[in-house]
């Protein structure tokens, strides 16, 4: 075994950890609270450790190496398991009192928040929520501590973010149900862009990747109406020609519960990921394990939730 390997203490890992998930030395450096060139030290015995470079120089930053690309999660596991080893070894919900902020769209809050809210009176009462609205991209809210759990979509981790992939799913065209799109088995992109669109913020990014693909032939859609909400979403649709591009489980419930439609989109492929995610910080709180848990069991046994997760982020 290689010496230098052999050497590495729990505290290397972690500055590897760091240095992998954010690849940057100066902004690593700011989160293990030493400087930048006793840093770029340790780097340079965890390259000799590894017998790889690991973070590689191009342009003004780095990128991971083949090999510290294979690093990532097991690391991460590792960590976890050893952070765990300092937990107690019975958690009692029943004797938990916390507030959590939890932070989702309307759809969840309408439809899942009530089953967790029961889990809760019964598993933990002295447990309270704080219900927020997600937009795509708040992350900063997780790691500053002000959101505790939240549910949405990303294709790619953010960095020092944890989670549970909750299920994959595609985005649908959604429609009132007389609308002259209904009688369309599958939608191309004419017939798309003919028509305006109700954009849903709330909740996560759901469409832009629709906005990028006609970005590359020069063409947009025409956006009427911007809103975090889709119980307004459905008023708008319902009463004129609007279309809402939406994930297929959502526009299935929708359209049982009112006078919508959906359609498959020809014209574009995209595969959207649900996570409930989480910051690093609260990795190892019992605690917070035991409600990210109740989440995704309550999730994957409801009729409201999409099937089909079973990943993890690193």
């Amino acid at each position: 075994m290689n010496p230098a390997f052999a050497a590495l203490s729990l505290a290397h890992l972690r500055t590897l950890d760091c240095l992998l998930q954010l690849k940057n030395l100066s902004h690593a450096a700011e989160r293990l609270g030493c400087s930048q060139s006793a840093l770029s030290r340790q780097l340079a015995n965890l390259r000799d450790a590894f017998d790889d470079p690991l973070l590689v120089r191009q342009g003004r930053g780095y990128v991971l190496s083949e090999h510290a690309e294979t690093l990532v999660e097991p690391l991460r596991q590792v960590l976890d398991e050893l952070q765990a080893l300092r937990q107690p070894a019975v958690f009692d919900p029943a004797r938990c009192e916390r507030r959590f902020c939890l932070a989702a769209s309307d759809y969840v809050a309408e439809h899942m928040l009530p089953l967790l809210v029961a889990a809760l009176e019964r598993e933990a009462p002295g447990v309270s929520l704080e219900y927020r609205t997600w937009q795509a991209g708040q992350y900063a809210l997780l790691a500053s501590g002000e959101i505790d759990l939240a549910t949405t979509l990303f294709d790619e981790s953010p960095a020092n973010l944890h989670g549970r992939l909750l299920g994959e799913d595609r985005a649908v065209c959604l429609m009132r149900q007389d609308h002259p799109l209904a009688a369309q088995q599958v939608l191309g992109q004419d017939d798309y862009l003919a028509f305006k669109h109700v954009r849903i913020s709330g909740g996560g990014d759901k469409d832009s990747f629709i906005d990028r693909h006609l970005r590359g032939q020069g063409l947009q859609r025409r956006i009427s109406l911007e809103v975090p909400f889709f119980s307004a979403t459905v008023q708008v649709i319902g009463n004129s020609q609007a279309l809402a591009t939406v994930p297929e489980h959502i526009a299935r419930q929708l359209c049982r519960l009112h006078d919508l439609a959906w359609r498959p989109l020809g014209f574009v492929e995209h595969t959207q990921r649900y996570w409930v995610v989480w910051h690093q910080r609260l990795q190892a709180s019992a605690e917070h394990r035991w409600l990210r848990n109740r989440v995704f069991e309550l999730w994957r046994a409801s009729q409201f939730g999409v099937q089909g997760g079973h990943a993890a982020l690193p």
